[in-house]
């Protein structure tokens, strides 16, 4: 019951036509969304994208890297010989 006394209006009736066509723009719709979330995942899941815009950052980094590694090892190799 509504809150007017009334009983609560009932949808009108749908035509099996009406319900294929409601069912196809769901596929549509859904066929969309799965590509669209296809196009997203496979943009996040792309780990060598960042490294193609940022090519020359990591390979200074890198080389500081094991610069700095490669110090270190031959400072702590002194300090064993020394011993």
């Amino acid at each position: 019951m509504t809150a007017g006394g009334e009983p609560p209006a009932t949808p009108p009736a749908r035509t099996p036509q009406d319900i294929r066509a409601s069912v196809e723009a769901t596929r549509e719709e859904l066929r969309y969304s799965l590509v669209d979330l296809q196009g997203k995942i496979n943009q996040l899941s792309d780990w060598r994208a960042p490294l193609r815009r940022n090519r020359r950052a990591i390979l200074i980094g890198a080389a500081a890297t094991g610069f700095l590694v490669g110090g270190g090892i031959v400072a702590a190799v002194s300090l064993l010989r020394r011993r």
